[in-house]
């Protein structure tokens, strides 16, 4: 028979172990999100994947918040974060620092996530953006690639804080 393991089973990291842990070399970049409860999604989700960090773009709002912390759950404490008052700076950043910069948005030419292929010797910046514009055009424009979840129902669009969820598992399970 089956049962939920408690929480003393779970073998979860403290956060100062998770702050000393290996990450999984992906930046997520949150351009211009503005609800606090995705925010805080993304937060969460980065923390179970143990990513490096999220940066926070635009009008994202930024730790310490209430709203944010209902869905981070203390993920502000362990997730390394830095504001940029702009996507294109933290962009340009990033590629400074020879990031492979990947928006999650469809566009013509994009590739489909399960299609995506990694490498280990590759560090990722990958791009979510607003609930209802997306990734900034001149974001994409600077963008190594784009990838697409593929969809094959009548809406054609995932909440953005699922999208990070089905992106970061996709790629840190091909990365590992």
């Amino acid at each position: 028979m089956m049962r939920k393991l408690l929480s003393n089973e779970l073998n979860r990291l403290s956060i100062d172990d998770f702050k000393k842990s290996e990450k999984v070399p992906i930046i997520v970049v949150l351009d211009n999100i503005r609800s606090l409860s995705n925010i805080g999604s993304a937060f969460r989700t980065a923390d179970a994947f143990r990513i490096e960090a999220i940066y926070l773009c635009g009008i994202t709002a930024q730790p310490p918040h209430r709203e944010i912390h209902k869905t981070a759950l203390s993920a502000t404490e362990s997730v390394d974060w830095i504001y940029y008052d702009t996507t294109l700076e933290a962009i340009e950043h990033l590629k400074g620092s020879g990031f492979n910069i990947i928006s999650v948005e469809q566009v013509d030419g994009s590739i489909l996530l399960n299609d995506f292929k990694t490498s280990s010797q590759e560090k990722y910046a990958l791009i979510f953006g607003n609930e209802v514009k997306g990734v900034e055009d001149s974001i994409i424009s600077m963008s190594d690639s784009c990838i697409e979840i593929p969809q094959w129902g009548t809406k054609h669009s995932f909440n953005v804080s699922v999208s990070i969820g089905i992106v970061l598992w996709d790629i840190v399970l091909k990365l590992k």
